[in-house]
């Protein structure tokens, strides 16, 4: 941060072209909320200045207090010296329109499979009514397990982790949902401490980076917790526990949803008698598998 810039940079327009401009200069990696330095340099720059998020227009060309424009060099210095993601910035991070608070406990939610919760998994799930009981494996900030519970309104929800520093956050997003009484934090490894319990949805997002690409991962994704991230060699290791394990977690009509990242050939290959079916998201339909209770191993 110069001199020079507290001085000469006087609009919103004005830092937001700065952002940009010292975002691509320090070739940042931008993966955890924006896919750019603008959409990023704008996000930033209306958080800190408590400006709505979907109103940029209107305050381009507003001219910034000493004081705001202090708060937004030293936010872009942050994010450009440290490679901390935005949202350990904000401490927020956006699933649709849900807000959930995120730090360096968690990892930083973008799951693709809570686009198919606000569809209701359509039309998988034939009653969103009738699902009473769900779990979130490896539930991070307990932001799937929220969104269950926002899209089933009957289901009493499991929000499963091994960290119990990842818990603490979902109790704390839990509790700004007021959804107490509905999702339920659990420290479990995986199934363990599930016995006896059946679901008529499990869904999980798990550590699925094989670990050629956790050696190559970009700083940002080094400030995420490792334990959410790799999972073993060709990063289904803990995809293999849920396939192995689940079955005895179902309901006779159940259904499991996992997000498997860039593994889907690696899967399919290691399981070639399983009859995957990959749900369409934004992005395509190679990163979420669906199946049946029926057609899971005993």
């Amino acid at each position: 941060m110069t001199a020079a810039a507290k001085t000469e940079l006087i609009t919103v327009r004005d830092f937001i072209r700065y952002a940009v401009s010292r975002f691509n200069a320090a070739q940042l990696f931008f993966g955890h909320g924006s896919d750019n330095a603008w959409d990023e340099a704008v996000y930033l720059t209306l958080h800190a200045l408590h400006l709505p998020l979907d109103r940029l227009e209107p305050f381009l060309d507003a001219r910034l207090l000493p004081e705001e424009r202090t708060r937004l060099l030293d936010l872009y210095t942050h994010r450009c010296q440290d490679r901390l993601p935005a949202a350990y910035l904000t401490h927020e991070a956006w699933l649709g329109e849900d807000r959930f608070y995120v730090d360096e406990r968690v990892i930083v939610p973008r799951s693709f499979i809570a686009e198919l919760l606000d569809e209701q998994l359509t039309p998988w799930v034939a009653d969103p009514w009738a699902v009473e009981n769900a779990l979130d494996l490896c539930t991070g900030s307990g932001c799937l397990a929220i969104k269950l519970a926002l899209n089933f309104p009957n289901a009493r929800v499991d929000a499963v982790d091994l960290s119990k520093d990842a818990l603490a956050v979902a109790e704390r997003n839990i509790a700004d949902y007021h959804l107490g009484e509905r999702v339920h934090p659990v420290h479990s490894d995986a199934f363990t401490a599930l016995a006896g319990r059946r679901y008529d949805l499990i869904i999980s997002n798990p550590p699925y980076v094989d670990a050629e690409s956790v050696d190559a991962l970009p700083p940002e994704y080094l400030h995420e917790p490792e334990m959410a991230l790799g999972s073993g060699d060709d990063g289904l290791d803990f995809t293999r526990i849920i396939l192995a394990e689940a079955k005895k977690h179902l309901s006779e009509d159940g259904i499991l949803v996992v997000e498997i990242g860039h593994n889907r050939d690696a899967l399919e290959a290691a399981y070639p008698d399983l009859p995957f079916t990959w749900l369409d998201t934004a992005a395509g339909d190679e990163y979420v598998f669906m199946l049946n209770a029926a057609d899971l191993p005993d």
